[in-house]
């Protein structure tokens, strides 16, 4: 099992139950949006002056009411510092400042009702209202750089994430594209698990893939086969020479991590190559110890059997003879579901996998969108919302009409195979 926060590029589908990489709208970027803005001013923070007002005044007010019917050997007014500490907790320093002038003057209409004008607990009160005050805006002013610091960090980090897992188009040539990913780490937009997609000339090669391990260097082994492929895709006419150059960059890129490393050495990438011709009814698949994706064709949904395939990047072979090619039929009105094992290691509080091609009968694989949302809200189904690994998901559905661009016919496989029907 390779390991390495739904969210959902534009292109996908599916409701998030993480902060993942999310291009869109809800999810865990909402969650994360609403604490942000919590802790700017929270809830309160949108009306305005009048309904952040209401904690701080409700409390200055019921205090000084209830001070004004209690015997006057009953000092309430120490109480009044609970308005400016409990203000700080959703309003900024300068707010929380305010709200303690105002305390100080209602503890001294407190105090003097209370015949203490000449007193020196007046002063005394004042003066511990104002010392608590003075600490609680200090720690507010802190709490607000410290959050305008982290947010501008969050920003830098999207954008670079973004730069590194791009959001698929919606279309592509003749077919019609969605994509999601959930990142299993808290506040992370992506992991360990990786897609992307290239058109040359006339066909359209996808590659999905799941890294070994997690963290950082599952980024960094992601980052690095990702930008090989966006380069090699182009360069290489058949996908055996493609995975190939693939595996020596992969390989380049662990050897140079070994000095830093040790254990660089045994990191490897499970990955999936697809190519689909826009004239040609056929779809090209290249397995590196990567699950077999499922296809939906004429109501019935299997997956694609892959019997030779190559082992993980970073583990295979060099040449391109160590790669077979598997044809299968793909027509129109036909959809592909890529995933990684994030999906099919999704676990049941009894401890119970994923039966992906159990549900899979049951959805609908007539709308990319509409699969990727229903495969999305069935794993938080069965998993409860609790995910342990990343999952990425790809789907491809070619339309009814052929596309028609110009360049090069696709390549022909470079181990023939028969197309199954």
């Amino acid at each position: 099992m390779t390991r390495s926060p739904l969210p959902l590029f534009r292109a996908g589908a599916g409701r998030p139950k993480r902060p993942v990489a999310e291009w869109g709208t809800g999810g865990g970027r909402a969650r994360d949006a609403w604490h942000l803005s919590f802790a700017h001013g929270g809830p309160w923070a949108g009306g305005g002056v009048l309904a952040r007002s209401a904690v701080p005044v409700t409390l200055i007010t019921v205090i000084t009411l209830a001070a004004t019917f209690a015997p006057v050997a009953v000092h309430l007014s120490p109480l009044l510092v609970a308005a400016p500490t409990s203000t700080a907790a959703f309003a900024g320093s300068r707010f929380t400042a305010g709200t303690a002038l105002a305390a100080s003057g209602a503890m001294f209409v407190i105090d003097r009702h209370d015949g203490l004008l000449h007193s020196p607990l007046l002063p005394l009160h004042i003066a511990a209202l104002l010392v608590v005050s003075v600490f609680v805006v200090a720690a507010r002013s802190l709490h607000d750089r410290d959050l305008r610091e982290l947010t501008q960090v969050r920003a830098v980090a999207e954008v670079a994430q973004r730069v590194l897992l791009r959001p698929l188009p919606r279309r592509l040539g003749p077919l019609l594209v969605a994509c999601t990913y959930r990142a299993a780490a808290a506040h992370a937009l992506v992991g360990g698990d990786l897609y992307a997609a290239a058109r040359t000339g006339r066909a359209t090669r996808f590659l999905i893939g799941d890294v070994r391990g997690k963290g950082l260097p599952a980024i960094e082994d992601a980052s690095a086969l990702l930008g090989a492929f966006r380069e090699a895709a182009y360069q290489h006419a058949a996908l055996p020479e493609l995975a190939a150059a693939l595996e020596v960059s992969v390989r380049r890129h662990l050897t140079q991590l070994t000095e830093s490393d040790p254990e660089s050495g045994e990191r490897f990438i499970t990955a999936l190559l697809v190519e689909i011709p826009d004239e040609a009814a056929l779809v090209q698949v290249i397995s590196c110890g990567h699950p077999s994706p499922l296809r939906g064709r004429r109501g019935k949904v299997a997956a694609l059997p892959i019997p030779r395939p190559a082992p993980p990047l970073g583990l295979a072979g060099i040449s391109p003879d160590s790669y077979h090619v598997d044809t299968f039929a793909f027509g129109p009105a036909d959809t592909l579901l890529l995933y990684t094992d994030g999906v099919v290691e999704a676990r049941s509080t009894a401890g119970i996998f994923y039966p992906i091609l159990e549900r899979a009968s049951g959805w609908p694989w007539d709308c990319p969108h509409s699969l990727l949302r229903r495969v999305n809200d069935d794993v938080d189904l069965h998993a409860e919302g609790h995910l342990e690994d990343d999952l990425a998901l790809v789907a491809i559905r070619r339309t009814p009409a052929m596309g028609s661009g110009q360049g090069p016919r696709p390549s022909q496989p470079h181990h023939p195979t028969e197309v199954d029907p």
